[in-house]
């Protein structure tokens, strides 16, 4: 991805997407900076998803199609995240994070995501008295 400095000067930032099966409903993204040091963030797949084709969330995470004038027009996903920290704005090109999440949908399809999960048991654990 590239983060997007206050100037306007896009920076490569190394970063790694992850989806794992056994929690469908989340993306992990972690960005490697160049002190050595991790930032990972975690959030809905849903929202990654509908940010490919209009804008998305709100609060901590916020995404949204564009296009960058400078590279010949080229299709960006626009990724901004929140903390107390301050605010990222990153962008990566939209055709390869569409693919990857495509990869995602194959894994556990859209709709899917709950199969094989037992709410009753999961809710139990956190109940009081339960074992």
């Amino acid at each position: 991805m590239e983060l997007l400095l206050p100037s306007g000067e896009a920076v490569t930032l190394p970063t790694l997407l992850s989806y794992r099966a056994y929690d469908p409903l989340a993306v992990r993204i972690v960005f490697h900076t160049d002190t050595g040091g991790q930032v990972p963030w975690v959030f809905a797949r849903d929202l990654l998803a509908q940010g490919l084709r209009r804008p998305s969330g709100q609060g901590d995470v916020q995404v949204w199609p564009g296009a960058v004038e400078a590279v010949g027009h080229e299709e960006v996903l626009n990724l901004a995240l929140s903390s107390r920290e301050g605010t990222a704005w990153l962008r990566a090109p939209l055709h390869v994070v569409a693919e990857w999440l495509e990869r995602t949908y194959r894994l556990v399809p859209a709709g899917r995501e709950a199969d094989g999960y037992d709410l009753d048991a999961e809710l139990s654990c956190l109940l009081p008295g339960s074992t």
